[in-house]
């Protein structure tokens, strides 16, 4: 590649437009030579299989309860290996499920699908500050709601698109243009309506809207729209508008924001019914997140007399990357804990070797085998995620109103 001193000698004023330029083309291209190879054209991402036990888990049932249904011939059968273990498919779990539930009695469920009278759930997930582990977080959540019955809708509101390469979405290669959100949104006649950008994912009860750079447009647009319509509360309604098309497919969507509190994000919180504020718990992390959240209730404020909506059901400061071992951030915790109480979820997510080494084959830990680890860092790590995201999934429940 043709060095910066090279390019200055051809044209001084536009040689680090070019380097850069020549960059992006670079890895872009390494990027998708990366995914081809994981992912060839002809192949679909695809969940591993699960075993007995674990289907068991995801179902709530006794396994042996589940040997039995597979014995009597009842619902899907299972991959049975040559050590006798049974294996299912993602699409058998769901299967599993709804033919559980239609045999239901005493009141008990297994689709855990909205009822009359309970209100579509928007978490935003947000924070000021890159690296807080936002994507991972949302991500983990969406797809822990499909496992567990849940019709779940992912939204990568990050113009870098980290959410959509996580689920087989590479943002310059398969996303084009008006095919992000932004084409639900946006202010003109090319506006499109939001069932149109929506896409399957390969996870039963997750779908996705895709990001990329794209998204910035509406950065852009949304100041002139201001100024040509003041008074109007344009941008902070477009995208609970867009979701009221929806709303009947879906009983939560998940939205991964950018690390910055510009119009895409305020516009999420406006549509939002909760909101999850990630944050690492060190020094300068926390003092990031004091700013964000001054200019957000400024914001909001400014929102609220507006006519915007900011009343959300439940608001929760969720501790990510953390080392129970390490002094001072165990300090910072209990500092987050004394101020904000109840706030702050019960239960952390570790900062995990399985779940950053899953990352580099854009995985999530959900998707990755046992084997792939060693018992106890892939144990460790799958007992944290399933304790943060059963606590979210218990504060869902709470503002249905079940117990």
């Amino acid at each position: 590649m043709t060095s910066l001193a090279t390019l200055k000698k051809t044209n001084p004023n536009t040689a680090i437009q070019k380097l850069v330029g020549a960059h992006a083309r670079e890895l872009s291209e390494k990027l998708q030579a990366h995914r081809l190879k994981l992912f060839p054209p002809t192949a679909k991402k695809t969940v591993r299989r699960f075993t007995s036990s674990e289907v068991a888990d995801l179902l709530g049932v006794d396994p042996g309860y589940l040997r039995r249904i597979n014995l009597e011939g009842k619902g899907p059968q299972p991959e049975v290996t040559g050590g006798g273990r049974r294996l299912y498919t993602v699409e058998d779990l769901a299967a599993l499920r709804a033919l559980l539930d239609e045999g239901a009695k005493g009141g008990r469920r297994y689709l855990p699908h909205r009822r009359p009278g309970e209100h579509l759930q928007v978490i935003c997930v947000v924070n000021f500050k890159g690296g807080s582990g936002k994507t991972t977080t949302t991500a983990h959540l969406a797809q822990h709601l499909a496992l567990h019955g849940y019709r779940t809708l992912a939204i990568d509101l990050d113009p870098q698109a980290s959410l959509s390469a996580l689920h087989g979405y590479q943002p310059e290669f398969d996303v084009g243009e008006n095919q992000t959100l932004y084409g639900a949104i946006r202010y003109d006649d090319q506006k499109r309506p939001i069932s149109e950008i929506i896409q399957q994912t390969y996870f039963p009860n997750l779908d996705l809207i895709p990001g990329n750079i794209e998204l910035m447009e509406y950065e852009h647009d949304t100041p002139k729209a201001l100024a040509d319509s003041p008074g109007q509360g344009l941008f902070f309604t477009r995208l609970d508008s867009a979701l009221s098309e929806v709303q009947d497919r879906y009983d939560v969507i998940v939205i991964d924001c950018p690390p910055q509190l510009g119009f895409l994000t305020m516009t999420a919180m406006c549509a939002a019914t909760a909101v999850l504020v990630t944050v690492h718990p060190q020094m300068l992390d926390v003092m990031s997140m004091c700013q964000f959240l001054i200019m957000t209730s400024e914001l909001l404020e400014v929102v609220a007399n507006a006519g915007g909506n900011t009343g959300y059901d439940w608001m929760r400061y969720l501790v990510t990357r953390y080392e129970p071992g390490d002094g001072p951030q165990n300090q910072m915790v209990s500092f987050m804990r004394s101020m904000f109480e109840e706030h702050v979820l019960n239960y952390p997510m570790l900062k995990s070797t399985a779940i950053s080494d899953a990352g580099l084959t854009k995985q999530t830990l959900y998707e990755v085998g046992r084997e792939n680890f060693s018992r106890s860092t892939y144990d460790r790590a799958m007992e944290a995620l399933n304790n943060v995201n059963g606590e979210i999934e218990s504060l869902i429940k709470q503002a249905w109103g079940r117990a």
